[in-house]
């Protein structure tokens, strides 16, 4: 696979193949529902949420292809077109070899990761890929350390208790080179029990990172149950904070708070500049832990030079209601000298709540001759979001 931009180093190989025969459902594992999505939709929220731009690469029992499909793009949104949807094999490392044939030409590393591993946070799956991106060329593991005491036994017999301060709990995603973990698979003679493993056993060296809590793997109703009470406790409301600053540009027209100003001068910006409504995605973007306008909308992208901000919030809002969420109301504050917000509060609010979906209060001030606003070089906007499952 080729035509990804020359910043996407990262693959993530998604399994999610499995029968899951010990959760005790009629259907594959991944596509069983968790607290109102299923167990894919949960694990790719992780996934796309992370830093690193990635390629996606999804492999699904061959029955399930189209569905992990529409699964995967509704979580993708408008990063889609770095996603990969292929169909595993009748063992794991099968279905991993089919995620590695098609990887995209300008990939570095391979993240290998459990979709039963629903709720494995972004924050790990960046501290994985970061450590194989630096290059030290050894594959990467999260581990926690065994925290119970372990026991040799002999039937029902304990022979002896068995040293773990040198033992750890594994987890996924797992990190490796590229071309030396697609070598290793290629040369595997045998089925491992995991990717580190078979890394290894060509001569690799598997170092690693802390691991998480919430990456533990969903393999039994028990484990259901506890990820279900975990998504409870933590998805009622949701807030997030947003700021956005342009300088002035008396080039270009003034769009703010999808409201246009005629004599006033615009903000610079990759697109319209609208400073308000930038801000507004990064607060619903922060809330619902799907990162920042800037990883989800690029400056660099050439297809959003100029574009109305309206696409960034409508992208945004797809990308909130796919991981659940419904926005309750926002807050936006405009700190500028110019213009003069109160003569046109009531009519921002009004189109930019017709945009949200939810009511959206608007406030200007200024900041009493202080700093790059206070001498009238540019606009600071902040938004507050919530949101609710």
């Amino acid at each position: 696979m080729s035509g990804l931009p020359d910043e996407v180093r990262v693959a993530v190989v998604v399994v999610a193949a499995g029968g899951g025969t010990r959760l005790g459902q009629a259907q594959p594992k991944a596509f069983v529902e968790l607290h109102g999505a299923t167990i894919l939709e949960h694990a790719l929220r992780g996934v796309f949420a992370a830093t690193h731009p990635a390629q996606v690469i999804v492999v699904a029992p061959h029955a399930l292809v189209a569905r992990a499909r529409a699964i995967a793009e509704h979580v993708a949104g408008v990063a889609s077109g770095h996603l990969s949807v292929v169909a595993g094999g009748e063992t794991r490392q099968l279905s991993v070899s089919a995620g590695l044939a098609v990887l995209a030409d300008g990939v570095e590393a391979v993240l290998v990761h459990d979709a039963a591993r629903a709720l494995t946070p972004s924050a790990l799956i960046d501290r994985v890929a970061s450590v194989v991106l630096e290059g030290g060329g050894a594959g990467v593991i999260p581990a926690s350390p065994v925290v119970d005491t372990v026991k040799r036994v002999d039937g029902d017999r304990v022979v002896e208790a068995v040293d773990r301060s040198d033992l750890v709990h594994v987890q996924t995603p797992q990190g490796f080179p590229r071309d030396a973990l697609v070598a290793a698979y290629a040369a595997a003679g045998e089925d491992y029990t995991d990717d580190a493993a078979l890394f290894a056993a060509a001569g690799g060296a598997v170092v690693t990172v802390p691991g998480e809590p919430r990456a533990f793997k969903i393999t039994t109703p028990w484990d259901l149950n506890r990820a279900e009470h975990l998504l409870d406790a933590g998805a009622r409301i949701r807030t997030g904070v947003g700021v956005d600053a342009h300088r002035y540009d008396d080039a270009v027209p003034l769009w703010l708070g999808g409201v246009y100003f005629p004599d006033e001068p615009g903000l610079d910006g990759h697109s319209d500049g609208d400073a308000v409504i930038h801000a507004i995605c990064d607060a619903l973007l922060s809330a619902a832990g799907l990162g920042d306008i800037g990883s989800r909308f690029g400056s660099a992208a050439p297809e959003f030079a100029g574009a109305p901000s309206e696409v960034f919030l409508r992208e945004t809002l797809a990308l909130v209601e796919g991981a659940g969420f419904r926005v309750g109301n926002v807050v936006v504050q405009i700190i500028a000298n110019r213009p003069r917000v109160s003569a046109r509060r009531l009519e921002m609010e009004a189109r930019l709540g017709e945009l949200v979906g939810a009511p959206v209060s608007v406030a200007g001030t200024t900041s009493d001759g202080l700093g790059f606003t206070g001498r009238g070089e540019g606009l600071v906007a902040i938004a507050n979001a919530l949101l609710a499952r």
